[in-house]
């Protein structure tokens, strides 16, 4: 596997519209600058962290041995899947020594594998000198207990470990909160005391009727400490996050008043997302070969052949079994998905499952109740893929625009495909604007279709599709025998 070094370089090198004409970095090249200079360094001590010295379990992955439970599909999706748990657990920094798939009809409710596998991984353990064993799915509390005790070593889970991943890469105010409040809401049912220090007596004194014999204790124990004081932050992060909402809000309302069209990046992580807004808008993001790379959403304003002006808005990306945490925290973020006009769904044509990706992402889509926005689907990496697959993929998915965001091919053609499908204008006029009030043919322009324009004595002769706020104050200028 490369090293995580190796490719946040060669995604830095080859990063699409970043640098300035003066050779000056871009925001993304400094950011992936930033971020690789913060990067987890492999050896260092991943102990438990106590829950009453922090406020939620910090998570240090070193060496890891992967496990997964194979209870449905073929065998080449069942591997698929802990490939992409590999994948995530690089990005957070871990070195991978090992990876092991039981099949069974269920996960064990006990401790996830079979009785007999535990003892098996157990072995692989203490063979590779592994310090931390992921599950490829969510553990119970139960389970996450059972198994570390049967191993010896720290258990974390796939959810744990994607919910990792976010806390690395948030960067803005929003961000950081909703990575916070996922991980609390996460915590709360797994909270567990270490030690044999933490009291779990009942509180209440000597013959007391809730007390008794080895019930008597000081009141109130850690564990139940903690889960308050836990509560209490999760109440605060969501009041924080209501009020970013409302700022999130009033900017689309503004964006809705003046009819401007928004269109959202969505899909699968990694596919290219922030690499295609560069490559379309030249907003210059961060782009780097990671699993969510991406976490804060960006919208840069993008234009139409005819001057129309539309928002575009790259999304964090999504991954199969999306922890349910991440997406109620993060509820306010994805509404840009679900309020957009148009949704281009980029899918990684070089990916060994890319219909598997695209189940992934409509299933996060109808959770966020964005399944009824216009979907184009784009096919992006087709330079890293070959021609047989990518045959394959234009059978499967005919209305599809492929294109290379690295290379630049099928740009033109998705920008053809956007403005396209950008909604329409209800209102069409026909109107003899005075020279002296330009600024009207500039909106008409900006918000509409235009569909002719001349010169005439009296001003200049616009016919064109746009808003009714922009009809009206057209409406003194109209052409004789026009409808709307």
């Amino acid at each position: 596997m490369q090293d995580p070094n190796e490719r946040a370089g060669a995604a830095l090198a080859t990063a699409v519209a970043g640098a300035s004409p003066a050779g000056r970095p871009s925001t993304g090249e400094l950011e992936l600058e930033d971020r690789q200079a913060l990067r987890r360094v492999a050896g260092l001590s991943t102990e438990l962290a106590d829950i009453t010295e922090v406020e939620y379990r910090q998570l240090r992955l070193e060496r890891v041995v992967l496990v997964g439970v194979w209870t449905e599909g073929t065998v080449t999706e069942a591997e698929n899947s802990l490939v992409e748990l590999a994948a995530l657990a690089g990005t957070a920094g871990s070195t991978i020594l090992a990876g092991l798939i039981q099949r069974r009809g269920r996960p064990d409710p006990a401790t996830y594998v079979g009785r007999g596998k535990v003892g098996e991984v157990r072995e692989v353990v203490v063979t590779t000198g592994a310090d931390t064993v992921i599950c490829d799915g969510e553990l119970s509390p139960s389970q996450l207990r059972n198994l570390e005790q049967e191993v010896k070593v720290k258990v974390i889970d796939r959810t744990a470990l994607i919910l990792d991943i976010f806390a690395q890469h948030a960067r803005s105010r929003e961000g950081k909160a909703q990575v916070e409040l996922a991980q609390l809401q996460y915590l709360v049912p797994r909270l567990r005391g270490w030690g044999e220090a933490l009291s779990r007596q009942a509180g209440g004194r000597a013959g007391g009727s809730t007390g008794g014999v080895g019930l008597r204790g000081p009141g109130e124990t850690k564990l139940e400490t903690d889960r308050r004081r836990i509560r209490t932050r999760i109440a605060r992060l969501k009041r924080e996050i209501a009020g970013m909402r409302t700022t999130r809000d009033v900017q689309r309302a503004s964006r809705r008043r003046r009819s401007v069209p928004s269109v959202a990046i969505a899909g699968y992580t990694n596919a290219g997302k922030s690499s295609l807004l560069n490559r379309l808008t030249g907003a210059g993001v961060l782009v780097e070969d990671a699993l969510f790379a991406t976490l804060d959403p960006t919208t840069r304003q993008a234009r139409t052949a005819e001057g129309r002006g539309y928002t575009l808005s790259d999304t964090v990306g999504f991954v199969r079994h999306l922890p349910h945490e991440l997406v109620e925290a993060f509820r306010s973020t994805l509404e840009e998905v679900a309020d957009a006009d148009l949704l281009l769904h980029v899918v990684d044509a070089s990916h060994p499952d890319p219909a598997g990706q695209v189940r992934a992402v409509r299933e996060v889509l109808a959770e966020i109740g964005a399944e009824q926005v216009p979907e184009l689907l784009v096919v992006n990496k087709t330079d890293a893929a070959d021609e047989e697959t990518l045959l394959s993929l234009k059978r499967d998915w005919p209305d599809a625009v492929f294109v290379s965001a690295h290379s630049g091919a099928g740009i033109d053609e998705l920008r053809a495909a956007v403005e396209a499908g950008l909604p329409c204008p209800e209102v069409v006029i026909d109107a003899v604007v005075p020279y002296h009030r330009g600024d009207l043919v500039a909106r008409v322009h900006e918000r509409g279709q235009v569909h002719k324009v001349g010169h005439t004595e009296a001003g200049t002769r616009v016919v064109a599709r746009v808003d009714a706020a922009l009809a009206a104050a057209l409406t003194p200028y109209r052409s004789t025998g026009t409808g709307g």
